[in-house]
């Protein structure tokens, strides 16, 4: 009777490899499911190795004739977008659940359309587990796609056999990331397009209206006022060359400035500090960067991640640098043998509720569900604060038009009742 080797893994995860003798591949693989194994691979142990059941290829890589830096420009993908992730997870869980084998459920998602992941991320995840790696090492070796975050709640569900939930409880986890991110931008709308529809009105004026009404007030000798000198000034330097390469000039070194004073350490905290502080915009900054941390951190935990290692992947997730220093500080804390509430009460950035709660949760034994609390409560108030800001944003941009309208329209009639009054 032949005899197949096969490479196979438990619920848990973990790798086992083998040999049977049976009639066939088929009853092998009926063999293999009937311990409770998921088949990775089943190949004639005198044939050499099949992955899946297909012979191994033979061709040349193409790729790996190229250079290393080549091979690295042409391999390199775009980090994909949250709903992007949330659906590539959301259809991997599907197909595990419906109780395919891993290998079997990555082939069949480099036919589905995920958008911003290409099939050929599913494709390597494959052939990486039919090698014998974990999924979690397998998308370790994709840091553009798969982040720490990713890669850890992954491993924390192989090693505790509830991958599938763990992929559910992370397309949840992106979701809502995601919706939040929708619900911020769909509020913006509005105010940027206001201010853009404004800023080309003034610019039509200034190059087409503006240069009319200065040849009418040369053709009179009157001492223009101020307002319209101003206005005169500024439209020069909309019509005039030198004035526009002059002012092009200024408005870059302007942004090389802000760029550095931005990228340096003390520039990016002050720049952080001033989001957080300020007005209208300041409260919807505050709240989602507490309901992302709360999310992220919980999540984590909640799937057995390693607190240490929990707050560090935080920390890596967040993109304020004020949170960034209090999540190492706490880190350090932690380490040092100290409750997660204590340096979170002590950095005097995180607000009492929180501090209180995981308090709460720590005596009770269940931080992450006090954290996954936090986050819903977060949630709603940024629902909140997001239309707050839209309902206050339109009625100060209007107020702002109308300021910039009304300077335009007295710096062209001072002048014309100053002509009137002389006429008289």
């Amino acid at each position: 009777m032949p005899q197949f080797s096969y490479k196979a893994r438990k619920r848990s995860g973990e790798l086992v490899e083998g040999v049977l003798e049976v009639a066939d591949r088929s009853a092998a693989l009926v063999q293999i499911q009937r311990s409770g194994l998921f088949p990775i691979a089943v190949a004639d142990a005198k044939a050499g190795a099949v992955a899946d059941g297909k012979p191994a290829d033979k061709g040349v890589n193409l790729m790996s004739l190229l250079p290393p830096g080549l091979q690295a420009q042409l391999s390199q993908k775009r980090k994909p977008k949250l709903q992007e992730l949330a659906t590539f997870t959301t259809q991997l869980a599907n197909l595990l659940q419906s109780g395919m084998p891993l290998t079997v459920a990555l082939n069949s998602m480099t036919h589905l359309q995920t958008k911003g992941i290409p099939s050929e991320v599913s494709r390597d995840l494959k052939q990486e587990v039919t090698e014998g790696r974990g999924l979690s090492d397998a998308m370790m070796r994709q840091p553009r796609i798969f982040s720490d975050l990713y890669v850890n709640m992954v491993r924390a569900g192989e090693s505790s056999g509830s991958l599938v939930e763990v992929l559910r409880r992370m397309a949840r986890h992106f979701q809502q990331f995601a919706d939040v991110q929708a619900k911020f931008k769909s509020a913006m709308i509005y105010p940027v397009m206001v201010i853009c529809v404004g800023i080309l009105l003034v610019i039509f004026f200034m190059t087409v209206m503006m240069p009319k009404f200065i040849e009418i007030f040369n053709g009179f000798n009157i001492e223009l006022p101020l307002p319209t000198r101003i206005l005169i000034g500024i439209s020069d330097c909309f019509t005039n060359f030198w004035y526009m390469v002059i002012t092009g000039f200024v408005l870059l070194a302007l942004f090389i400035l802000f760029k550095r004073f931005q990228s340096s350490e003390a520039g990016g905290r002050k720049l952080d500090e001033w989001r957080m502080k300020a007005p209208i915009f300041g409260e919807v900054v505050k709240i989602n960067l507490f309901g992302q941390f709360a999310r992220t951190l919980g999540t984590l935990l909640q799937n057995g991640v390693p607190v240490l290692t929990a707050l560090k992947i935080t920390e890596q997730v967040m993109s304020n640098g004020l949170i960034k220093e209090a999540i190492a500080k706490t880190r350090e804390a932690v380490t040092d043998g100290k409750t997660l509430a204590q340096p979170l009460a002590q950095s005097k950035l995180f607000p009492q509720l929180m501090v209180d709660l995981v308090r709460i949760g720590e005596e009770t034994g269940d931080v992450p569900g006090a954290l996954n609390n936090l986050a819903d409560t977060y949630e709603g108030e940024l629902q909140i604060a997001l239309r707050v800001m839209s309902d206050l944003i339109g009625p100060v941009l209007i107020i702002v038009m109308a300021i910039v309208v009304g300077f335009l329209l007295l710096s062209i009639f001072l002048p014309l009742f100053r002509l009137i009054s002389q006429i008289h």
